[in-house]
Formats: C-alpha cells, sequence, structure tokens
C-alpha cells in the first residue's frame, strides 16, 4: 500500500564500537551503550562473542530502507536471555525446558511399523542411549501420539542438571528446545552434536512425507528455519568458549 510504514524500526546510528565494561566487553552505538529492554548493558565475558554481536549490529539496517527487526540481531536475542531473561526467572526456564520432555519429539514413534518407524528407531535411539549414558536418565517411548509421562527419576536428574547449568547454557538451550521440539537434542547441541545431525532427526516425519508426496514449501521453509536458529546457539555456544 502507497505510504505504508516498513516493518521493523529504523536505523539510527553510525558507528558500533566494542568497549572494555565492568570485566566484559560492551556494545556500543555512537559512543552509548546498547542496553536491553529491561535497561541491562549489553555486555558479555567473550570478546569474541562481543566482536560477532558488533557484526551483527553494524550490518543490521544496512538496506535501501534502512529497517532492521529483531530477526537481524540473533546473538543479540539469545545474549538477552543470558544477561536479563534467565538471572531473573531461572528456575521458570529449568521449568518450562524440563516440560518438552514429557512431549519430547523421538519418544513418540510411528505405530504402523514401517519404513518411518525403521527411520526414528535408527536416528533417535542412538540418542536416548547417549541421555541414558550421559545424564543416567532413562526416556520412555511410545507409538502414536497419546501422551506419556516420563519418571519422576529422569525428570529431577535432568531438572538438577539444566540448575547447574551457566545462564549461557540455558540460552542457547531456549531456543534448541523448541526448536527442535526435543529436550533430548536441544541437550546433544551443547553437547556437541553437529547442527546437520540435530536437523535430520528432528524432521525426518517431514522429509519422508515430502518423499512420498513432493517438496512443500512451507514445510521446507520451516526446516531452514530451524537450521538457522540451531546454527546461530550452536555459534553462541562456540563463541562463548572463546577469549
Amino acid at each position: 500500500m502507497p505510504g505504508r510504514t516498513p516493518a521493523g524500526r529504523k536505523r539510527f546510528w553510525k558507528q558500533v564500537q566494542l568497549v572494555p565494561h565492568d570485566g566484559g566487553f560492551a556494545v556500543n552505538l555512537d559512543g552509548r551503550s546498547v542496553r536491553l529492554p529491561g535497561k541491562t548493558v549489553l555486555c558479555v565475558p567473550s570478546r569474541a562473542l562481543a566482536e560477532a554481536l558488533v557484526a551483527e549490529w553494524q550490518a543490521a539496517g544496512q538496506t535501501a530502507e534502512g529497517y532492521f527487526t529483531p530477526d537481524d540481531l540473533p546473538l543479540t536475542g539469545i545474549a538477552g536471555s543470558m544477561l536479563e531473561r534467565i538471572p531473573q526467572a531461572r528456575e521458570g526456564v529449568v521449568q518450562s525446558l524440563l516440560a518438552y520432555a514429557n512431549s519430547d519429539l523421538i519418544c513418540y514413534r510411528d505405530g504402523a511399523g514401517g519404513k518411518l518407524a525403521q527411520q526414528q528407531a535408527a536416528l533417535w535411539d542412538p540418542w536416548l542411549t547417549w541421555l541414558d549414558k550421559t545424564y543416567g536418565a532413562t526416556f520412555r517411548t511410545t507409538l502414536g501420539v497419546m501422551p506419556i509421562c516420563q519418571s519422576d527419576q529422569a525428570l529431577q536428574v535432568l531438572g538438577t542438571v539444566m540448575e547447574g547449568m551457566t545462564d549461557g547454557q540455558l540460552a542457547v538451550l531456549g531456543v534448541a528446545v523448541p526448536a527442535l521440539g526435543s529436550l533430548v537434542l536441544g541437550l546433544a547441541l551443547l553437547g556437541g552434536a553437529s547442527v546437520e545431525e540435530l536437523v535430520a532427526c528432528a524432521t525426518v516425519d517431514e522429509r519422508q512425507q515430502m518423499a512420498v508426496w513432493g517438496q512443500d514449501t512451507e514445510v521446507t521453509d520451516r526446516i531452514a528455519r530451524m537450521q538457522m536458529e540451531l546454527e546461530t546457539a550452536a555459534r553462541f555456544e562456540a563463541l562463548m568458549h572463546q577469549t
């Protein structure tokens, strides 16, 4: 429509700088600190991560229209969760992530016993074995979509594991677990699993359907979005461990 305002916000800065701040590294726009919605300064302990945040802000809004959206600042979004959201509601974050255990994608199998069930078992069973060996948490599986509950022991173990994680790790899980529909696969990302492997696990049903019925643009777009979100989460986790 003529006169319609573009989506997003107008870029209002010219220069982006990395500056030391409180023992870490902050992002400044034209000499002023970037502040999160709760007024927390965007400051991270890793210089490598801070440099990536600077690059992200430098690129945001570099279009003919000059507008940007939160989608242009995905690393900043995870950093915001780490710095502001999680410290203020840590127990709630842990419980919301733990809730995925009872609806975990890889615990619900095709009941027809055909090729899809075989693919699910081949891709998913190793991760359930990994979960058991790594954390001592055994997950139940079922056929079909009727809800099941994991054991109190498994939930307690994983709750304790997440309570011991850093705010940064919980922020990464906060992206990965909803994207994958799986707490197990989200934990696997923190454990070093590749994004490609995890996306393949999380989309086995969709890929099997498309192999039979042909490509579906809506599905392929959703898979691409998942891949992008996981790549950002994995990159954030890697950068946090760099100096």
